[in-house]
């Protein structure tokens, strides 16, 4: 576990992780926990939720969702359910522990139900088995990668758990969009996808892509956000998500 908390959000949010070399939440989760806002009683899951960063930083942003986080690792659950704690948030923060490929009625047997959730956020594991080299690092090697064919299962998981008209949002390597798009593929619709890009002259390194179950409207292409500009600052955009203020300025 780190010495100190991590500030999130400009200090609105102090998050215990596990140490440097093992997986951590950084921008990505910041990127995802502020693709959408969610309102008064909505029940939002984090999936794959590690240490808490993305449903804590949701539940922080809008105060009235409720937020489940849903983690595998034991002692990752753990820590998520001291972050929630630690930051004033236990009262409309859950954690479940669960695997999200099992199947569903092992699944509902942890808690997750059908149609039980008005938005998914998820950043779902980047490779599958055999298609990198593995982290020496267990908890890492486990965040990183699952089985093949683990994003259509993921994501269909996402589906199972979403009401119709449910929202999903999703951060993925750029390189994955083919795959995610077809795990998508008549579970989602509306679609709207943000490339994102570490400087402007640079091919992108995720997307970011926000969803509809059900919908059958078609996919949008946003203008890209731009991480950092060419002396390696962060761009005004990207300081302000970091920052947890609104974009644009009000």
């Amino acid at each position: 576990m780190s010495p100190e908390p991590d500030s999130f959000l400009g200090g609105r949010l102090h998050l215990r992780q596990p140490p440097r070399g093992a997986h951590r939440a950084g921008t990505d989760a910041v990127l995802l926990a502020r693709l959408m806002t969610f309102e008064e009683g909505a029940v939002v899951y984090d999936l794959g939720a590690a240490t808490g960063a993305v449903g804590l930083a949701a539940a922080s942003l809008s105060p009235g969702c409720r937020v489940v986080l849903v983690e595998r690792e034991p002692s990752l659950a753990a820590m998520a359910r001291e972050n929630g704690s630690a930051n004033g948030l236990d009262g409309r923060v859950s954690v479940v522990e669960a695997d999200l490929l099992a199947p569903g009625a092992q699944r509902r047997a942890a808690g997750l139900l059908p149609d039980s959730a008005d938005a998914v956020l998820t950043n779902p594991p980047f490779f599958e088995a055999g298609a990198h080299r593995p982290s020496p690092v267990p908890e890492k090697a486990s965040a990183h990668s699952f089985v093949a064919g683990g994003l259509d299962a993921w994501l269909r998981t996402c589906a199972d758990l979403l009401r119709p008209g449910g929202r999903l949002g999703l951060i993925h390597r750029a390189d994955a969009l083919p795959a995610c798009l077809a795990a998508m593929s008549g579970r989602f619709g509306d679609g709207a996808l943000r490339p994102v890009h570490a400087r402007a002259d640079r091919a992108a390194i995720r997307v970011l892509i926000a969803a509809v179950k059900g919908s059958r409207a078609p996919l949008r292409l946003l203008p890209p956000l731009v991480l950092q500009d060419e002396t390696g600052r962060f761009t005004p955009e990207a300081e302000a998500l970091h920052r947890g203020d609104p974009w644009p300025p009000q």
